[in-house]
């Protein structure tokens, strides 16, 4: 039983991060995923925001799952999420102004992200505080990690660099953000840059592009383990021959 309970916390990790990335695979969040993905501080920074209130809202909602009455339990959700989106915006106002102005209505957006509140209808509000607490730090991270991946590429692709420091700016060199060319030189001298990927559309072709990659590797494991089965199968088949002709033999 304990074996058990230590795999389902495991889980409960582990598989939102990869397995069953909210976004790569369940194709949840792609509204944001589109919007604020355009550089990669942003992408993080949407993502850091998002676990907070993830977590924190599943860790209530499950301390309060056998309070709240089941014909106002969507309502009560919303309510819960729409005040540590509230703290979040507050906090990110105060703290991080750039980050702020950068996400803009997305951040506010956060109360009717179908994943928050989807974590909080199928798991927070069925399992323990401890258990929720990991489901939703395993959703944000596998969320922020798809975010900052987009990100990355796009703003690769978008500016021929990355820039780090113009929205997280504790991270500045002498007040100036950090650029690191790498499809474009500071200089000018050469630009491979492709400015569509600064656009929406370049969102939904990055977004296109991972997820198939991805599915060719699902499909390809799947395949492979589909032959190792097969080839077990004709293995145990041929024992079983060899087995049955042995006895044949004996018997004479």
């Amino acid at each position: 039983m304990e074996e058990k309970k230590r795999y389902f916390h495991k889980e409960s990790f582990l598989k939102p991060i990869w397995q069953e990335n909210p976004l790569f695979v369940l194709v949840l969040g792609t509204c944001p995923a589109l919007a604020v993905t355009k550089t990669f501080e942003a992408s993080l920074g949407m993502g850091i925001l998002f676990t907070f209130v993830l977590v924190f809202s599943n860790v209530i909602i499950s301390a309060l799952r056998k309070i709240i009455p089941d014909e106002v339990h969507i309502p009560c959700y919303i309510v819960v999420i729409a005040t540590f989106v509230t703290i979040t915006k507050m906090m990110t106002e105060a703290f991080l102004p750039e980050l702020y102005s950068s996400l803009g209505v997305f951040l506010a957006l956060l109360v009717v992200n179908c994943i928050v509140l989807g974590r909080a209808e199928a798991f927070a509000n069925k399992n323990t505080v401890g258990d929720s607490l990991l489901d939703g730090l395993g959703n944000g991270v596998g969320f922020t990690l798809a975010l900052c991946i987009i990100g990355l590429v796009r703003e690769i692709l978008g500016t021929g660099m990355l820039t780090l420091g113009n929205i997280f700016t504790f991270i500045q060199v002498n007040g100036e953000a950090i650029h690191l060319p790498i499809l474009k030189a500071v200089d000018g001298s050469y630009d491979f840059s492709i400015s569509l990927f600064s656009n929406p559309a370049g969102g939904f072709i990055t977004l296109g592009v991972i997820m198939a990659i991805i599915a060719a590797v699902n499909n390809h494991k799947a395949a492979i383990a589909k032959a190792k089965a097969l080839e077990e199968k004709k293995r145990q088949a041929a024992l079983k021959a060899q087995q049955a002709q042995a006895a044949v033999g004996g018997d004479k």
